[in-house]
């Protein structure tokens, strides 16, 4: 059985080594030449690393992964305290810890362990058909390659979902705009062991911890999309949209580097209930755009690679009945996990800014266990809890 694979980023690369592991041939294909991750870093919580265990890339994610033990929020003006408690019980709760990656770190790892020289870069999918025997896809390059089935996993913009689902999808701004990057670790900005949010205005700064004795760092601002704003500005536009903040956000303001900070306007894609047509799979955001605000995106395509590789190597009935077991598995599941980020990404936004106080005052008395349970909640409905 031979599988093509579009997209080399997290979700493609999970996909590939979970097939090799099977003993499934893979061929992937890469539309750039060079894979720039889109974002800093990562939050690879409980679900994703039993994925990565099962992979065999334990040891590996462990040399990435920061060192985060507690979580506290803050209030914006003032840095003072509005909770803060151990992330011991999440750990107690789902048997993994959580693991903040570095997204080129993580990239590089996945991409040694199948072996970067077997990926085919440069190659953009245009096209792709299908017949009872297999699955072609052709590339811009004019080339073509055939197999028996084909994953898509070639993210928001996917060129094979229209394919898949007789119609585009259209992407929907969810009304902010997240800054992010990575910065030295500093204590008079956060504690280091400590996943630490500022919040207030319908915005929020946090920092995360990984390895290299650097912080993963974003903002957050409700905005209107299209603004004329870039790395050119970007520090500027931070001091403003965040005047009168606390002394450190005021300081890490001043540490990054515009450079190598990213600016994202974010969207998601309404869910659908088909992930798959014949002998063609979609898989990470290809079948299931979200917004980062749970921290499942990564999470749910390697979910995804270990469901996808699972039913293929346990199913005998042919691919296009493990494909459909595959979609059975996951439809639901990631379809609860995009509408989950979306109705925490409008209360944490100000969507309806008395809602937002609310849960601004619902901190303070916060001991943790409220925040813990609705994290293992997501992290325990995976397929290795």
């Amino acid at each position: 059985m031979k599988a093509i694979v579009i997209g080399a980023g997290i979700g493609g690369m999970c996909t590939a080594i979970a097939l090799k592991r099977f003993g499934i041939e893979t061929a992937v294909f890469e539309a750039v030449r060079t894979i720039r991750p889109a974002g800093a870093a990562i939050s690879v919580w409980p679900n994703g690393v039993k994925c990565l265990n099962f992979l065999g890339l334990k040891a590996p994610l462990r040399a990435l992964g920061g060192t985060m033990r507690t979580m506290a929020y803050k209030a914006h003006l003032t840095g003072a305290t509005l909770t803060e408690f151990s992330l011991d019980p999440l750990v107690a709760n789902t048997g993994e810890r959580p693991y903040p990656v570095a997204r080129a770190e993580l990239q590089a790892m996945l991409l040694d362990h199948y072996g970067r020289e077997q990926v085919s870069f440069g190659k953009r999918v245009v096209q792709v058909e299908q017949d009872d025997s297999g699955v072609t896809a052709w590339f811009d390059d004019g080339s073509s390659d055939r197999g028996d089935l084909l994953v898509a996993c070639d993210g928001t913009h996917s060129v094979v979902r229209p394919y898949v689902l007789g119609k585009k999808s259209e992407r929907r701004y969810a009304g902010y705009v997240n800054w992010n990057g990575l910065v030295e670790m500093d204590t008079a900005i956060a504690p280091p062991a400590q996943w630490t949010t500022f919040v207030g205005e319908g915005k929020r700064v946090s920092l995360m911890p990984v390895a290299g004795n650097r912080f993963y760092f974003f903002f957050d601002v409700p905005l209107p999309a299209g603004l004329a704003e870039d790395r050119t500005t970007l520090r500027a536009d931070l001091k403003r949209y965040f005047s009168g903040w606390a002394a450190p956000v005021q300081r890490l303001i001043d540490q990054i580097t515009p450079e190598t900070t990213n600016r994202i306007e974010i969207h998601d894609i309404d869910p659908f209930s088909q992930l798959v047509k014949g002998r063609v799979a979609l898989l990470g955001d290809a079948a299931h755009s979200t917004t980062p605000d749970i921290g499942q995106g990564g999470c749910a395509a390697m979910e995804d690679a270990v469901v996808l590789a699972n039913v293929l190597q346990t199913n005998s009935l042919g691919i296009e009945d493990a494909l459909l077991r595959y979609q059975e598995k996951r439809a639901g599941r990631v379809r609860d996990l995009v509408l989950k980020a979306r109705k925490r990404c409008d209360v944490t936004h100000g969507k309806e800014m008395t809602i937002t106080r609310q849960w601004y005052q619902e901190l303070e008395s916060e001991t943790g266990e409220r925040i813990i349970r609705g994290m293992c909640d997501t992290i325990q409905g995976g397929p290795l809890a």
